[in-house]
């Protein structure tokens, strides 16, 4: 799931609860998006080229929630050649706070609509999630329930089920409507060592009023030389899709 403030959303909406003279807010929200590079755990998804994304939500006072977003790509149609070129993902989950804490558990489904070919493993991948928040803490574990992840196979078997991935993220806004970010994570992909990596980045952000402007730095220690036909060399292009990159990228949420 790469639209990242679904729980901070439903917890916001959660303020409203049992105030008597409180505007009532829509439980349906949407968000759009352009970046120069669409860039999910450390690597890059469109082999460095801009995405246009978005997506549409609904959060219930009670901190239900369910959506749907989707983005185009580039890697899908490099690796199994099935001229796919987009990602479609629904998620669903329950969000709350306890006290300072706040916790999200859910599951996400990526879709990646056209891309079944015969003999090649799937990326259709489904995950579960539990993530903590304190502060400007965020700790997020993803785990892998589908037969593989993201398609990748392991090394003495097609299966990489139980694949993870661990994250922790921070956000500090420092200025009014500025705001800083950093993230560090750790891929595992079961039974298929050259593929585990990870991944860190750093970005800040400035809400304009009538969106954000975002400009980031990401990299990783993932294998991806194209030379030595590593595991993040997608397509023949030449490009590694896990190289140090920066990107930019203007959001709006409705």
């Amino acid at each position: 799931m790469r639209k990242s403030l679904i729980a901070t959303a439903v917890l916001a909406s959660l303020t409203f609860v049992g105030a008597v003279h409180a505007e009532e807010e829509s439980p349906f929200s949407g968000n759009i998006s352009l970046t120069t590079d669409y860039v999910f755990r450390g690597i890059s998804q469109t082999q460095g080229n801009p995405a246009l994304q978005g997506g549409f939500d609904y959060a219930h006072s009670s901190g239900f929630y369910v959506g749907t977003w989707a983005s185009n790509v580039g890697w899908v149609d490099d690796v199994a050649k099935s001229q796919n070129s987009m990602e479609w993902d629904l998620y669903f989950g329950f969000a709350n706070e306890v006290g300072q804490l706040s916790y999200d558990v859910g599951a996400v489904r990526y879709f990646y609509p056209g891309s079944g070919i015969s003999g090649v493993s799937s990326p259709d991948t489904t995950e579960v999630y539990l993530s903590l928040g304190w502060n400007i803490l965020e700790l997020k574990y993803s785990h892998g329930v589908s037969k593989t992840l993201f398609g990748w196979n392991g090394t003495n078997t097609t299966s990489t089920r139980n694949s993870n991935y661990l994250e922790l993220n921070a956000e500090y806004e420092f200025a009014e409507g500025w705001a800083a970010s950093a993230h560090v994570g750790r891929q595992i992909i079961k039974n298929n060592g050259a593929a585990s990596y990870m991944d860190w980045g750093v970005g800040v952000s400035k809400n304009v009023g009538f969106g954000t402007f975002a400009v980031n730095y990401a990299g990783s220690d993932a294998d991806g030389s194209c030379s030595k036909g590593e595991a993040y060399c997608f397509g023949s292009n030449g490009k590694n899709a896990a190289g140090d990159r920066f990107y930019a990228s203007f959001s709006k949420e409705f």
